[in-house]
């Protein structure tokens, strides 16, 4: 019997090990306040997740600042800034190219949000509850 050979569809173990390097990286210099611009100043950045192209040539990086006050602004702010990014950057990644960045708000934060508000509404706690009763009486 021949096996299916297709290709898999998930980010391979080089892509998320380059792509958490990158996170680090970033985390690192957001930390350190390396970036001067009136709209990062003062601003907790976190960097939840990096996802790298197959190529490992681009860093699509998903960031949110402390409270998500302001996201657009300081998105818009680290993609002008991108290639001063890329090259602070590159030195701590030993890789033969640096990746180009490009950054993104991190919609997790409200997902998870929308996940718990729907999980504690009436209707589902009666179902947990429900399920629950039953199981006892078993």
């Amino acid at each position: 019997m021949k096996r299916d050979s297709h290709k898999p569809t998930g980010p391979t173990q080089r892509m998320l090990r380059v792509g958490e390097l990158v996170r680090h990286a970033l985390s690192g210099l957001f930390t350190r306040g390396e970036i001067e611009d009136p709209i990062l100043e003062g601003k907790v950045i976190t960097v939840p997740e990096v996802r790298m192209t197959p190529d490992l040539k681009l860093a699509n990086a998903y960031i949110m600042p402390l409270g998500g006050i302001g996201a657009a602004e300081v998105v818009e702010a680290l993609n002008r800034h991108h290639r001063f990014i890329r090259g602070r950057i590159a030195p701590e990644l030993d890789l033969k190219f640096a990746p180009d960045l490009r950054f993104f708000i991190d919609e997790t934060f409200d997902e998870y949000g929308r996940i718990d508000a729907l999980l504690r509404t009436d209707r589902v706690q009666r179902d947990i509850t429900r399920d629950g009763d039953e199981t006892d009486s078993d």
